[in-house]
């Protein structure tokens, strides 16, 4: 498909499902603001790559001036991940730079092949963030979606005993002046994935070279879950991203801010 055609079906084709509430995020969040220099992270995958097109057709039309740099991380692909990524930039017309690292041996090495998908994420993001900082960049974007965010709230509740989110905006911890933002918090994962197949884009899914991490099964599971439920409810996805934005913390036994964490108990006292 020619490139022209491939940018028109963002803002014509799949303005409803794509285009309004990327920019509906953008706005309700003040993801974007005047000065800012945004890192596009491109993974590969076809949620960062239509996040770079996104991004692309904001910057040309914005009357918000900000400055865009489409970066990727290669932590170690074999020559055929790594010669996808290229074509597919190539294939989109993104002008972006592809950076070499080992993350994926190290990680392997550094927890001796003992589940390292933990670390290799860390690591990443420190790459990225480090890298951003590089190119004088205030932000990173990455093409988290809203089932991501769905289904990330849902594990933590049920494996992890907690209730935490994504949000859709957060300062870096380690990195000052630094922020990270997912322009596609309001995306729904089968729309991408429409998109994707309707302009013929062969993309990334996990290329790692170590192991199939085992968060995936569990988020395999956690999707089975919430198609089951939505049987009976269709809205329950809605719910559940919503629950984020409307917690009664005079309903709980316990909750945490900045780290220190308080009890209801404490209305006792």
């Amino acid at each position: 498909m020619e490139i022209v055609e491939i940018e028109r079906s963002i803002i014509k084709k799949y303005r409803k499902e794509i285009r309004s509430p990327f920019i509906k995020g953008i706005k309700e969040f003040s993801l974007i603001n005047e000065g800012d220099k945004v890192a596009c992270a491109i993974s590969g995958g076809k949620d960062s790559l239509l996040l770079a097109k996104l991004l692309e057709e904001l910057h040309k039309h914005s009357k918000v001036n900000f400055d865009v740099e489409y970066i990727a991380m290669d932590p170690g692909y074999d020559r055929a991940n790594r010669e996808l990524l290229e074509e597919n930039f190539k294939y989109l017309n993104i002008d972006g730079q592809i950076y070499d690292s080992q993350i994926f041996e190290v990680a392997e090495t550094i927890t001796k092949g003992n589940y390292p998908c933990y670390m290799c994420a860390r690591m990443r993001r420190g790459f990225l963030y480090a890298k951003a900082k590089e190119l004088g960049c205030n932000k990173v974007a990455l093409g988290h979606h809203s089932n991501d965010v769905i289904e990330t709230t849902l594990m933590n509740v049920l494996y992890a005993g907690n209730f935490k989110t994504m949000k859709p905006r957060l300062r870096a911890q380690n990195f000052e002046n630094m922020e990270l933002i997912r322009p596609l918090y309001y995306l729904r994962e089968d729309d991408i994935k429409k998109w994707r197949d309707y302009i013929d884009l062969r993309s990334l899914d996990c290329a790692c070279t170590v192991t199939k991490s085992s968060e995936s099964y569990t988020r395999k599971k956690v999707k089975e879950l919430i198609r089951y439920l939505k049987e009976d409810n269709p809205d329950v996805e809605k719910s559940i991203l919503r629950s984020a934005e409307n917690v009664n913390c005079d309903m709980v036994l316990g909750y945490q801010i900045k780290g220190e964490k308080h009890s209801f108990l404490e209305e006792f006292k």
